[in-house]
């Protein structure tokens, strides 16, 4: 059966948005991934498939698949057995997925991110367009509707829990990063971390570049994909014991890009030392809140 997206007859000011990013729906209610992974910002890394290929995808797909079929009667099988589907050519064209499976790849792709998708889906639930859902309760029976009505107020509670947890969390970070830190004296703070591989790990994320690639010591500058928004450049100048004068670069850390740092040092992604002993100690009660927020 050929599925296409829903958005057809939906207008576009009824759909899920995420940070700015009108996210198309098919006609099961599964979100497109697609425009999940564009709302994220992230690069080529983290596209779906990226995530689809994992092992920890594609058991939680088999997972909810399968709880699925229980659920539904046979002449829906068909569409109670996908939890993702493709949808090719249209308007909409791309991987589309079960609200679950969407939240758990936006989790993939950041912690903070997931909350925004979060947030959004029960933004959009809560609104006067509902996504098509084979699966909703049966409103003439009392006990599937009040059953419905807590898990919708479950699902509230949640979501300002983790509203709340997240604005703490900045807070901290913020009282951590003092004006003009850079991100190898931020990293300093961190146990474990190797240091002396921190700018070129940022090189190899399209942060940071050597402009004088044949000299002994690198001169780290800010390349255009961070400037400002994970980075920015103090310029100065210094004299040398001959007189003259030296241009020198100082790449400072924004708060974006110092939660980007801390996420993928919990994440085991920074380069680390051969000693570490595998315990971020960075500061206990951020480590405690991105905990919480799992």
């Amino acid at each position: 059966m050929k599925t296409v997206p829903i958005t057809a007859g939906v207008n576009a000011e009824n759909l899920p948005v995420v940070v700015g990013v009108e996210i198309p729906l098919d006609v099961s209610g599964r979100y497109n991934f697609n425009a999940i992974h564009k709302a994220s910002g992230e690069g080529a890394h983290k596209e779906p498939n990226q995530w689809l290929r994992s092992k920890q995808a594609k058991e939680l797909i088999a997972e909810l698949e399968a709880k699925l079929l229980k659920k539904f009667q046979p002449a829906n099988m068909q569409v109670a057995q996908k939890a993702t589907n493709v949808v090719k050519g249209g308007s909409n064209p791309g991987t589309y997925a079960h609200e679950l499976i969407a939240v758990s790849y936006a989790g993939w792709i950041r912690p903070d991110f997931q909350l925004d998708v979060n947030q959004a889906f029960i933004d959009f639930r809560a609104g006067k367009q509902a996504p098509v859902n084979t699966s909703l309760p049966n409103f003439d029976d009392p006990i599937a509707a009040a059953e419905a009505w807590i898990e919708a107020k479950k699902a509230e509670r949640l979501a300002i829990g983790y509203v709340d947890r997240q604005a703490r969390y900045i807070n901290k970070l913020e009282s951590h990063l003092a004006d003009g830190i850079t991100p190898v004296q931020f990293c300093k703070q961190l146990n474990g971390v190797n240091i002396r591989m921190v700018n070129a790990f940022l090189e190899e994320h399209n942060w940071l570049f050597d402009d004088r690639p044949k000299s002994k010591n690198p001169r780290w500058r800010v390349k255009a994909y961070a400037r400002d928004q994970y980075l920015t450049e103090h310029a100065g100048q210094v004299e040398q014991e001959d007189g003259e004068m030296r241009d020198i670069y100082k790449p400072l850390l924004k708060r974006k890009g110092a939660a980007w740092l801390y996420r993928h040092y919990l994440n085991g992604e920074l380069p680390m030392k051969k000693t570490w002993n595998g315990e971020y100690t960075h500061d206990t009660d951020l480590a405690k809140l991105l905990e919480e927020k799992k």
